[in-house]
C-alpha cells in the first residue's frame, strides 16, 4: 500500500508573477534546494537545484529559448529535465548525451500561485487547494506574504486558534468580554471544521461595518491537511475570507500567503476597502510574528512540550492528522470525531 508524506502534496514556491521569462529563482521547500523557471511555451518547471554534472547550483545559471544552462560548464536541460547539450563535447555533442535528466519535480500554475510537488504518490491529491473565491464576480482578494521562524504546523493552528486573539490582537481583531462561546468540532477526511455558535459581535475595531444590526455570525474554520488553514465569515451579505498556506522551508522557518477574500456589497465599496482591509490584516499578522517568533525560540530551546486547556481539542485534532502524516500513513483513514467545545473570551 502506497504510504502519504508531506513530500506528496501542493506547495506555492511562489506567486506567478515572479517567475519571469528567461529567469532563474531559487526555492527551499522541506529542506529540498528547487530551481524554478519558464520553459518556450511560458509554462513553470522545477528541477533539483543540482547540475548533474559538477554539482554546481542550477539557479546560478541562466534561462535561454525556454532551456536551463548550467553557469559551470554550460549543460543545457530542457522542461523536463532531459539533457540536450554539452557545450564542451563540440557540435556533436547530442549523440553523447544518453538519457540522463535533471530531477524535476511536478509543477501547477494555479490562482496566480506556482505549486511543487515533491514526490508523486497515487494517495496525493491530483492538485493543489484552490484559493476561495479567487477572481470570483462580486469579490476582492488582497494577498499578504509573511515570513515566520516557527514550524508549519504551529504557524497554521495559530491562524484558526480563537482564544489567543483576544490577548495578541486586543481591540484591534478581538475585544476581552469574558464570554462564553460554543463550537462544533469535526475531524473527517483529512480536516479539522471548527463551527462557532451564536455569534453575534466581537470582530474588534470593525463590528461596527460588519455587523451594525448584530445579526447571527456564520463562522466557521477549517485546517486542510497538512498546510492550508480557510476561516470563513459570512454576516448577512457580508462575506469575509482569510486563507493561509503555510510553506515548510525548513523545520523552524515557514513562509506564508495570506488570501484576504471579501464581498462587502458594490464593487466600489470593495475597491475602496482593500486599502483598510490590507492595513488590518496585517497589522494582525505582525502580531502573530512577534509572538509565533517567540514560540519558535522555546520550543528549540526545551522542546516542544504543550500542556492542554479544553479549548485546546481543536489542536489536538489537527495535530492528529498532521501526526499520521508524519508516519506516512493517511489521516483520511482516521474514524470521524465530532466534539462540542467550549471556552471564554
Amino acid at each position: 500500500m502506497s504510504e502519504l508524506g508531506f513530500k506528496n502534496f501542493w506547495y506555492i514556491a511562489c506567486e506567478s508573477r515572479e517567475l519571469k521569462p528567461n529567469e532563474t529563482m531559487a526555492r527551499k521547500i522541506l529542506g529540498e534546494w528547487i530551481v524554478l523557471f519558464r520553459d518556450e511555451n511560458n509554462q513553470p518547471r522545477a528541477f533539483e537545484d543540482r547540475c548533474i554534472h559538477r554539482n554546481s547550483q542550477l539557479s546560478k545559471g541562466w534561462v535561454k529559448d525556454g532551456k536551463l544552462q548550467c553557469s559551470y560548464h554550460g549543460w543545457i536541460f530542457q522542461g523536463d529535465g532531459k539533457l540536450v547539450g554539452i557545450p564542451s563535447e563540440g557540435p556533436q555533442s547530442n549523440k553523447k548525451l544518453g538519457s540522463r535528466c535533471a530531477k524535476a519535480f511536478k509543477t501547477l500554475e494555479q490562482d496566480d500561485f506556482i505549486y511543487v510537488q515533491l514526490e508523486q504518490s497515487e494517495l496525493a491529491p491530483l492538485k493543489p487547494f484552490s484559493m476561495p473565491h479567487y477572481k470570483s464576480t462580486g469579490y476582492e482578494t488582497v494577498r499578504l506574504f509573511n515570513k515566520f521562524e516557527n514550524t508549519v504546523i504551529n504557524c497554521a493552528e495559530n491562524y484558526i486558534d480563537v482564544p489567543h486573539t483576544v490577548f495578541v490582537h486586543d481591540k484591534i481583531f478581538r475585544d476581552s468580554l469574558d464570554e462564553e462561546i460554543k463550537t462544533k468540532v469535526t475531524r473527517e477526511d483529512g480536516r479539522v471544521i471548527i463551527e462557532y455558535l451564536g455569534e453575534t459581535s466581537n470582530l474588534g475595531w470593525f463590528s461596527w461595518f460588519l455587523n451594525p444590526n448584530k445579526v447571527p455570525i456564520i463562522h466557521i474554520d477549517t485546517y486542510h491537511m497538512p498546510n492550508t488553514t480557510c476561516v470563513k465569515y459570512i454576516i448577512d451579505k457580508k462575506e469575509f475570507w482569510i486563507t493561509s498556506q503555510s510553506i515548510p522551508v525548513s523545520e523552524f522557518e515557514t513562509w506564508v500567503w495570506t488570501d484576504l477574500t471579501y464581498k462587502f456589497g458594490a464593487k466600489l465599496l470593495n475597491k475602496i476597502s482593500r486599502p483598510i482591509v490590507r492595513f488590518q490584516g496585517q497589522s494582525v499578522i505582525d502580531q502573530d510574528i512577534v509572538v509565533l517568533n517567540n514560540q519558535g525560540k522555546v520550543i528549540q530551546k526545551y522542546g516542544e512540550k504543550f500542556s492542554n486547556a479544553s479549548a485546546d481539542v481543536i489542536h489536538v485534532l489537527i495535530e492528529s492528522v498532521y501526526n499520521e502524516l508524519k508516519l506516512g500513513k493517511d489521516p483520511r483513514n482516521l474514524p470521524k470525531k465530532e466534539l462540542e467545545v467550549k471556552f471564554w473570551i
